[in-house]
């Protein structure tokens, strides 16, 4: 799973990437600190692969990774692109979602690039350059494929999907709202638009206002984002800054006295799942306890597939159990002697928790 991570300079992208993933970005109190995008891999906290590890005595655990993308700001005029913005918008078509940090707290020692907190303001100064970017790119395609349905009348459905999308972005609405057919939606996912992509909005709160529900600002963007069908999640990226510092004891200590059941990261990377529309299942053995993501309505092949190919290809069953029934037993074994373990064919559709053992042919 990409991320990336974009907002207005000096918003706290970097602050919250370089808390969140470790991976020593620059954050400077300037715009344009960020000019090619930092990569950090972050590994999703899954308690259940420590219970798992045990219960088999396996040598290693691996986690499912999340990879943040640290996108430089951008500012009005990016589609045109001020302040190197092409480059930086090229950067967000790399990811799945896009986290949309706003500002959500006052600081005098920190530079607004407008002058004044807005969140709103701020979040719609990037959606805007978002639609135009993509409303420019879906004109060249329009101008292209209106030649070519000349001569291949199989292309109509595009120029269709093409003179609807563009009518869209001229009314200032991002293409993930619209409701489209299972059709439109497959060609839609080729062009690779940037308003068509998931959104979780980071309210980046400051220290103080970090618990509070009514925080004035935050309600804002979550009004705005309801409207959108978008996420929202609240954070201190000052805090999560402390957090990353501190070994794990330490950290559930500080956020116990902050009042605070979860790490902003770890409720980010919820936001991401839920958004994303994405499960884990989960394999177990000597050697390692791992994790796995799919997508939701992902069925057994396709999921042996994440492993290895050839389990795709010569898929013969799957032995399942689901991960609170394997607990309750304490072993495999005795979920086979108890009948717990079922085996499931080429149209089992996975849940999330699934223990998994795929038998294939090679």
């Amino acid at each position: 799973m990409k991320l990336g991570i974009v907002g207005l300079p000096n918003v706290g992208k970097s602050t919250l990437f370089n808390a969140i993933t470790q991976a020593g970005a620059e954050a400077a109190n300037y715009p344009f600190a960020t000019i090619e995008p930092n990569v950090g891999m972050v590994q999703v906290p899954d308690e259940r692969l420590k219970v798992l590890s045990k219960l088999s005595n396996s040598d290693r655990e691996v986690p499912v990774s999340i990879e943040f993308f640290d996108i430089a700001g951008l500012v009005k005029g990016a589609s045109k692109g001020e302040g190197l913005g092409n480059q930086f918008l090229s950067h967000i078509r790399e990811v799945e979602a896009i986290v949309h940090v706003v500002r959500c707290f006052q600081d005098d020692q920190i530079i607004h690039v407008d002058g004044s907190i807005d969140p709103i303001r701020d979040i719609e100064t990037i959606n805007y350059e978002l639609i135009l970017a993509d409303l420019e790119q879906l004109e060249k395609r329009q101008a292209k494929i209106n030649k070519q349905v000349k001569g291949d009348p199989s292309l109509k459905p595009e120029v269709a999907l093409v003179d609807r999308l563009i009518e869209a972005l001229e009314a200032a609405t991002p293409l993930r709202t619209l409701d489209l057919s299972e059709e439109e939606e497959k060609m839609i996912s080729s062009f690779n638009l940037l308003t068509y992509k998931p959104v979780i909005y980071v309210a980046n709160v400051s220290e103080e206002d970090v618990n509070k529900e009514d925080q004035e600002m935050v309600q804002k963007v979550k009004d705005y984002a309801h409207a959108l069908n978008d996420e929202v999640v609240p954070i201190s990226a000052e805090i999560e800054a402390e957090i990353a510092s501190l070994d794990e004891d330490e950290k559930d200590l500080f956020l116990e006295e902050l009042g605070i059941k979860e790490s902003g990261l770890d409720r980010l990377i919820k936001a991401s799942y839920q958004l994303l529309g994405l499960i884990s299942f989960l394999t177990t053995g000597p050697m390692e306890s791992r994790a796995w993501t799919i997508k939701v309505g992902t069925k057994a092949p396709q999921a042996g597939g994440k492993i290895h190919s050839d389990i795709e290809r010569g898929f013969i069953k799957a032995d399942v159990i689901s991960y609170e029934d394997l607990i309750k037993v304490g072993s495999m074994q005795k979920a086979r002697d108890q009948g717990l373990i079922r085996q499931e064919g080429k149209d089992y559709v996975m849940q999330d928790g699934d223990v998994v053992l795929f038998k294939f042919n090679v």
